[in-house]
């Protein structure tokens, strides 16, 4: 059990887009990238990428090695850093990649972890199945809620959070980062009892 864990956040490169809704995947790995003192550099696999140890195991050692990153191209084409990352690390798609992303079925800041599934018309989630030839990976979904009005879903994704919910953004975003942190330590059922029975 000692390959590295994936975590991908997904997200637009731009710093325009840096604090859209779209772009919840990659201020979760900044989170973890900030809680492991790690920092995240440009590497060849078309991505931004930082290895480290993440979270603590029961007993108090220091968690699993895993590599936290998010790919430099645009979302509707995160599968192809994402595979490249796969192979650079020897990584088993199915056992030791989570990826992070937003989602408009849930509401703003509820949190679920899944394994596999449809990509419930993300273009991310997408890219990256159709690129590995997968879909039994496992996903940290953090909720953007639904437009409101007649809003186009593309607009809305593509906008800023509101001022008045930026307070509990932070907060969304470190109950990420833990959530992250027990599917590498404590694996994911456990992870996904905690999360969802709060």
């Amino acid at each position: 059990m000692s390959d590295p864990w994936l975590i991908i956040g997904l997200g637009n490169p731009e710093t325009r887009y840096a604090r859209n809704r779209h772009n919840v995947g990659h201020m979760v790995v900044d989170v973890l990238a900030g809680r492991t003192g790690s920092r995240l550099s440009k590497h060849k696999a078309r991505s931004q990428a930082a290895e480290a140890r993440i979270g603590l195991m029961p007993g108090g050692a220091p968690g699993p090695r895993a590599v936290l990153a998010e790919p430099s191209s645009y979302m509707n084409e995160s599968g192809g850093p994402v595979k490249a990352l796969v192979q650079f690390y020897g990584i088993d798609p199915t056992e030791r990649l989570l990826v992070v992303h937003d989602e408009l079925d849930l509401p703003a800041h509820e949190l679920r972890l899944k394994r596999g599934g449809g990509e419930g018309g993300h273009n991310g989630l997408r890219s990256i199945s159709q690129a590995l030839g997968t879909k039994d990976y496992v996903r940290l979904r953090v909720g953007i809620g639904r437009p409101p009005g007649r809003q186009d879903p593309a607009d809305y994704v593509l906008s800023d959070f509101p001022g008045r919910e930026r307070a509990g953004l932070e907060v969304t975003l470190e109950e990420a980062a833990d959530a992250v942190e027990q599917v590498v330590t404590l694996g994911l059922a456990e992870a996904q009892q905690r999360l969802h029975s709060r």
